[in-house]
């Protein structure tokens, strides 16, 4: 019996790994064998496992939660297949959703998803419940979620409190989760697109015309009619969260600054300068001694976003380059110039007796 009983509180610790507690119970003076100790476990384990699987389906409240996830998949994009990572973020109640197709899961990303997502619904829940994203969850220590300090002063920004799921128990997720599947399925299953922004526009009609105005398989209503009652936090006059990671960078010859595997143009005359780069959640804002220079959209990487005012100067002066100037006209030694200085002299002595008569 204390056998036993040191079995069953000692293999939650140890992953009810029989190899390790057999090891440890001859320590102890076991004189049993190893499979006795495997049978003893066989029925713990299936009530853990069972345990683990089985989830009771709970409902929230008007406006209490949203869930957010991220589900990726390969989409064609212009000439190649890109890695979509799509953002979505689910309203507990009502079931309405909002995705955006990111080339990354970075931080930048993830705040600019949260701050599309409220305009798009024009307010905030109470909670948003995670799965432990890495970008997000930094570790957990006596039960409590280290969150990443930059994403706790957004969410106070906003009124919402963060809320993780148990490691490993991402069903508590279900609705999200249900949501990123429906997306990849019904949204993007054999579609191809131009560009980005031709995906997310996509993405935001499709959310209108047909995730809004389907039978919830689990509410049997429409989301957009039970968004009526959803009951979120309006924005009010909120700005956008300003979120700045400031960069130092140098001009480069043709006048342009890498940032997060991309280049930026900046005016010509800033070539050679250093510039301090400030990213936002979609923009980098380019400044040199205090003064702004130049403004981005973040673009993908190994892009290259060329403003044609930053190179005015340059092409005029490149295009005045392409006209040949006119030839010299005085040149003395041209065979051309001037008829009259190449002339013999006595020409001119006929053209003078012509006029004042002939010498005598």
């Amino acid at each position: 019996d204390c056998f036993a009983e040191f079995i069953t509180r000692r293999a939650p610790e140890v992953g009810w790994n029989g190899a390790v507690l057999y090891r440890e119970l001859q320590g102890l003076g076991f004189r049993g064998g190893r499979l006795q100790v495997q049978r003893f476990l066989r029925p713990h384990r299936e009530q853990r496992r069972w345990s683990e699987v089985a989830t009771v389906r709970f409902e929230t409240s008007p406006g209490e939660q949203a869930q957010v996830d991220y589900g990726q998949l390969w989409v064609w994009i212009g000439p190649q297949r890109e890695k979509v990572h799509l953002f979505v973020f689910t309203l507990g109640y009502s079931r309405r959703l909002y995705t955006r197709g990111y080339p990354n899961e970075r931080l930048a990303t993830l705040l600019d998803g949260h701050e599309r997502a409220f305009r798009w619904f024009g307010g905030v829940t109470l909670t948003c419940l995670y799965d432990n994203p890495g970008t997000l969850v930094l570790g957990r220590s006596e039960n409590r979620v280290l969150w990443h300090p930059l994403f706790e002063d957004f969410a106070r920004y906003y009124g919402f409190t963060p809320r993780a799921c148990q490691p490993y128990r991402a069903r508590t997720k279900g609705k999200v989760e249900s949501g990123v599947k429906y997306v990849k399925r019904n949204a993007l299953a054999g579609r191809r697109f131009n560009s980005w922004d031709e995906l997310n526009e996509w993405l935001e009609r499709w959310s209108l015309e047909v995730a809004d105005l389907r039978i919830h398989g689990t509410t049997h209503e429409r989301p957009i009619d039970r968004f009526a009652h959803e009951q979120l936090t309006p924005l009010g006059a909120r700005p956008p969260y300003r979120y700045e990671r400031v960069q130092m960078r140098r001009v480069a010859n043709d006048a342009l600054v890498t940032v997060g595997a991309a280049r930026y143009s900046v005016p010509v005359e800033y070539v050679g300068q250093t510039v301090s780069v400030q990213e936002s959640a979609a923009h980098y804002e380019i400044f040199h001694h205090e003064r702004l220079i130049a403004r981005h959209p973040r673009a993908e990487r190994h892009s290259v976003v060329m403003e044609p005012g930053h190179y005015a100067g340059l092409l005029r002066v490149a295009a005045g380059a392409e006209l040949a100037p006119p030839p010299p006209h005085y040149d003395p030694y041209f065979a051309g110039f001037g008829e009259v200085m190449v002339r013999d002299l006595k020409l001119y002595e006929a053209v003078s007796r012509s006029e004042g008569g002939e010498e005598r």
